[in-house]
């Protein structure tokens, strides 16, 4: 297994470019093409399972905060969903020829190790004009086959903007590199109840990482259960879930 690289050695006005693009560009026909390829590939190699997508706000500014095993996981959360997102990944993933199908499909970089205030600029102006981003709240991807400890970007992001973060859980993909022995896991991804926090103008990084751990503990608790009690358990406890809620719903009111 390669080492990570967490520190990139560029300066931050070489991703300049990609930010000014993200910023003021939607997600064009790139984004449909990397779906287009991709989507067989998941679904049938993986039997990747989504429970809940409806949990994603069907409209305006949103982030969903997955835990992080694989590169893989950025199309395991999008497959499923309607709408287009924008991704925050680590910036040596911006390496030609590849940078130009990030930027174009709606990634922007973050560079680790580093305060890297320009990529939180972009997620402020992508939330504003109401848009979707995927965040991994563990920062990076954990390596151990286990989750990791939260960070307190998608804290500070939830606190200044006041927007719904949709806990999310991807289980199996801790196992996605098994395929060079032509191994390939069950993943299922599951959005949980979207989490809405009092916006706060310039919250501390105490804040922003108690904010993140109450997201976390979402994250956490569903990916237990998906571990622990298998994908077929976690479908059925969802399905009984809507069927209780849309009783409930229909049920008429006491006056």
């Amino acid at each position: 297994m390669k080492p990570q690289v967490y520190k990139d050695p560029r300066p931050s006005e070489h991703f300049t470019r990609f930010h000014d693009r993200v910023r003021n560009q939607r997600p064009d026909w790139m984004y449909e093409v990397v779906r287009l390829v991709l989507t067989p590939y998941l679904l049938f190699f993986y039997r990747a399972r989504c429970i809940d997508s409806d949990k994603v706000p069907a409209q305006g500014p949103a982030i969903i905060a997955p835990n992080h095993f694989s590169f893989l996981d950025h199309f395991f959360v999008a497959v499923y969903l309607r709408r287009k997102v924008h991704f925050m990944a680590k910036s040596q993933l911006f390496q030609p020829p590849l940078q130009f199908v990030y930027t174009h499909g709606g990634v922007f970089p973050v560079q680790r190790g580093k305060r890297d205030e320009e990529a939180f600029k972009t997620a402020d102006a992508i939330l504003k004009r109401g848009g979707l981003i995927v965040m991994y709240i563990e920062g990076g991807r954990s390596r151990t086959g286990d989750l990791g400890e939260p960070r307190p970007g998608i804290g500070r992001l939830a606190l200044e903007h006041g927007v719904p973060i949709v806990p999310t859980a991807i289980a199996g993909t801790e196992r996605v590199r098994n395929w060079r022995r032509l191994q390939f896991p069950k993943v299922t991804v599951q959005f949980g109840d979207p989490v809405r926090f009092e916006q706060v103008e310039s919250p501390t990084r105490e804040q922003s990482q108690a904010a993140s751990e109450v997201v976390f503990e979402d994250v956490r608790a569903m990916h237990s259960r998906l571990r622990n009690e298998g994908r077929r358990r976690v479908v059925r406890a969802a399905r009984a879930a809507r069927r209780a809620a849309g009783a409930a719903a229909r049920r008429p009111s006491r006056a």
